[in-house]
């Protein structure tokens, strides 16, 4: 049986990474509103509030935490590209995923929220030379990142999420 936490599998960063696949990715990135929105169309409050596993957060929190750890991606990218090498701040996500802002407030507000950010966020990869893929930033749990790796990650990152939602939905007869 597949786990439920990684429906579309754990995060494998590419071994190498060429203009092709981080073309590829950029696009994943770039589709993620668009799919995140797809994904929830139609869901009531019963059916957002639902776990997307025993244990695991409900489809509400997941769509809220979403632009949170996307928005981290974003301010990442934007601190590698603009000093050397810096040290980011990690953040407790399962924390966040408790907060009010992420159990109650309508889904709407992050769907708008990861649109507005995506289209930045998208907007400087597209405008980034090769070079620029090779700046590092140093996360503090997990060592020295490329931006190469960001992208990859944040590429795998939302269609995962979107998973969560999707296989619920699929699993529940939605």
């Amino acid at each position: 049986m597949t786990d439920p936490r990684f429906p579309t599998g754990r995060f494998a960063a590419p071994d190498q990474f060429t203009r092709e696949s981080r073309a590829q990715a950029i696009a994943t990135i770039a589709e993620t509103p668009r799919r995140l929105r797809e994904a929830v169309q139609g869901l009531d409050e019963d059916q957002l509030d639902t776990p997307y596993r025993e244990g695991g957060w409900t489809l509400r929190q997941v769509v809220h935490h979403v632009p949170d750890s996307h928005i981290n991606a974003y301010i990442r990218l934007k601190l590698a590209l603009t000093e050397p090498t810096p040290v980011i701040k990690p953040y407790d996500e399962a924390s966040w995923a408790m907060l009010v802002d992420t159990t109650a407030v309508p889904i709407d507000v992050s769907l708008n929220m990861l649109d507005a950010v995506h289209t930045r966020f998208v907007a400087i990869l597209l405008a980034m030379k090769d070079e620029d893929f090779r700046r590092e930033y140093v996360h503090p749990e997990t060592g020295r990142h490329a931006l190469d790796h960001l992208v990859a990650l944040y590429a795998w990152h939302g269609p995962h999420h979107i998973a969560h939602i999707t296989t619920t939905r699929q699993r529940l007869g939605w």
